[in-house]
C-alpha cells in the first residue's frame, strides 16, 4: 500500500510538472483595455505621437523554450488615434492608412534568435511577418519576453487566475516600404515611424 500511495504521488508531480513545462497559449485581447501601441513620427516640422488600443491575438509560448515562440498580434486600423482630430481623419483617409479598406495591422511572429535570460526577461531577436496597409514585409525586431507564473490573478484582482506573458518590443519601419505616400510629405510627416508595445497576455487556469 505504501509502495503504491508513493507511486501515486510520483505520477501526479510529474504530470504536473509536464503540464507546467508544456506550451501555453496567451490571449492579448485585454478586456482591462491597458495593451496598447505608441508610434512616433518626429520630422523637421512635426512631430506626431499616436496609440493604437484595439489590440488582440494570442502567442504561444514554452518558458523551457521560448525560442519555440509564435503567435499573431492584431491592431485595428480604425483604434489609431493623435492628439489633432483633422490630422488623424487624414492619417485613417484613403490617402494614408485606408482604413475601412485595410481593417488590421498584423505582426506574424515565425522565428526567434540570440535569445537570452536576463534579469528583465528573456531576450531575443524575433522574425515574422508584418503587414500594414495591405503589404506584408518579413522584419526582425528585438523583443522582450516576461513571463508571470500565477500574476494573473494580481492583474485581475482576483477575478481569474493563472499566467501572465508581457511583449515588450521598439523597433522602427519605413511607411515608404508599406506604399504610404512613398517619399511626400517629409517635412511634416516623418519616413520613419517608430512602434513600441508593452502588453500583456492571459493564459488562465482551465
Amino acid at each position: 500500500m505504501k509502495y503504491t500511495i508513493s507511486a501515486l504521488l510520483a505520477a501526479s508531480l510529474l504530470a504536473s510538472g509536464s503540464l507546467h513545462a508544456a506550451p501555453q497559449t496567451f490571449d492579448f485581447k485585454d478586456p482591462k483595455g491597458v495593451n496598447s501601441i505608441s508610434f512616433t513620427l518626429d520630422a523637421p516640422l512635426e512631430q506626431i505621437n499616436g496609440s493604437g488600443k484595439g489590440v488582440s491575438g494570442t502567442v504561444t509560448f514554452d518558458p523551457e523554450n521560448p525560442s519555440e515562440t509564435t503567435g499573431t498580434i492584431t491592431i485595428t486600423t480604425e483604434s489609431l488615434t493623435v492628439t489633432n482630430d483633422t490630422m488623424r481623419d487624414h492619417m485613417l483617409g484613403e490617402g494614408w492608412l485606408h482604413a475601412d479598406k485595410h481593417e488590421e495591422i498584423t505582426f506574424v511572429a515565425k522565428s526567434m534568435s540570440d535569445v537570452e535570460e536576463t534579469d528583465k526577461g528573456i531576450t531575443a531577436m524575433l522574425t515574422g511577418d508584418f503587414t500594414l496597409k495591405g503589404t506584408t514585409k518579413e522584419i526582425t525586431v528585438p523583443v522582450t519576453l516576461t513571463y508571470l507564473p500565477d500574476m494573473l490573478g494580481a492583474r485581475t484582482n482576483g477575478q481569474a487566475e493563472g499566467d501572465l506573458l508581457v511583449i515588450r518590443s521598439d523597433f522602427t519601419i519605413n511607411r515608404s516600404d508599406y506604399g504610404i505616400k512613398p517619399g511626400q510629405n517629409t517635412d511634416k510627416v516623418a519616413e520613419e515611424i517608430e512602434l513600441r508595445l508593452a502588453i500583456a497576455g492571459a493564459a488562465p487556469d482551465a
